[in-house]
């Protein structure tokens, strides 16, 4: 669950991290930490996320956050790159990790299963296409809950 002011620090953050080519893919207001720590997560649209545009969108966020008095006590804003993920979700992850091994889960069985592994070939509109032993197989896309890269045994 996400504190309640993350909503309004992601109505200030999306337009200026938008503006720099980025997306804003996660925040979290950890309050439990002397002072508190507001953590903003970036990634590039156009390439690697570098230290320069995590400051600038620092900076420009901490300006944003003080001009709404949105959080008066002091707190700590960290704005950086998650890194990489293993969660595949954008078209260039689908692009970028083609011939990697896999595993799918489904939100309901599809062949009579909800766990599939195998090597990425592609993802299109439709479906999710892998390669498992030699054969090929497409699960709809309405049908899969997640894509994570993963060792084949």
């Amino acid at each position: 669950m996400s504190h309640p002011i993350i909503p309004q620090v992601l109505e200030l953050a999306e337009p200026i991290a938008a503006a720099m080519a980025l997306e804003v893919v996660g925040a979290v207001f950890q309050t439990n930490q002397s002072p508190p720590v507001l953590r903003l997560d970036l990634r590039s649209l156009e390439g690697e996320t570098s230290l320069d545009h995590c400051s600038e969108v620092s900076r420009s966020l901490e300006a944003a956050i003080e001009a709404a008095e949105l959080l008066p006590d002091a707190y700590v804003l960290e704005v950086s790159s998650p890194g990489l993920s293993d969660l595949l979700s954008q078209d260039r992850d689908f692009v970028s990790f083609r011939g990697f091994p896999v595993r799918i889960e489904t939100l309901a069985p599809h062949r009579g299963q909800t766990r599939w592994e195998g090597t990425l070939m592609r993802r299109d509109d439709d479906h999710v296409l892998i390669n498992q032993k030699g054969r090929p197989i497409k699960i709809p896309r309405d049908l899969v809950r997640e894509v994570r890269l993963s060792e084949l045994s």
